[in-house]
């Protein structure tokens, strides 16, 4: 999980990837709300790795964060994806459109805020009414804690730290 919100989130990010991190693995793993999976090569090498958020309505899947660590891999991950879950993504700009639409992101939905919406064939959702607001952390919540708690920041920061130094070789 450390890996993926790293790689997503950049270095530059300040302290973003640590919150996302904390927030993930403590609320949304321990409320079963996310996923975490992996497209691996033959010998279970991790080659590509997607966040999966659910609705409020537990009935769909927004895809939060994806990754790859060889060119192609979460294309193809994204793809087998959309084939087997209801998926929504919610993309910025006609490039990323396009990337979705290749890993079978087929229905789109235009947000008022000039966002694209994603959904795959297994979306039960056929208009931006039906759709079921994705579960959210509270980050700033996060960052209050950490700035009154230096333990509670230390841990995350321990356990962050751990994840990426000890990312799997095979899964």
């Amino acid at each position: 999980m450390a890996q993926i919100c790293a790689e997503v989130c950049g270095q530059q990010a300040g302290l973003t990837p640590l919150v996302v991190f904390t927030g993930t693995k403590n609320v949304l793993f321990a409320q079963e709300g996310a996923r975490l999976l992996a497209g691996v090569d033959g010998a279970g090498k991790p080659l590509a790795l997607a966040l999966l958020v659910l609705d409020e309505a537990g009935q769909g899947m927004t895809v939060t964060h994806a990754c790859e660590f060889a060119e192609g891999a979460k294309a193809r991950l994204l793809s087998e994806l959309s084939l087997k879950a209801p998926l929504r993504i919610d993309v910025q700009n006609e490039k990323e459109k396009t990337f979705y639409q290749q890993c079978g992101f087929k229905r789109w939905l235009a947000a008022d805020n000039g966002q694209h919406i994603g959904l795959s064939a297994r979306h039960p959702a056929k208009s931006l009414e039906a759709l079921s607001p994705t579960l959210a952390l509270d980050e700033a919540l996060i960052l209050r804690r950490f700035k009154h708690d230096a333990a509670a920041f230390a841990q995350a920061k321990e356990a962050f730290l751990t994840g990426i130094n000890n990312v799997p070789a095979t899964l």
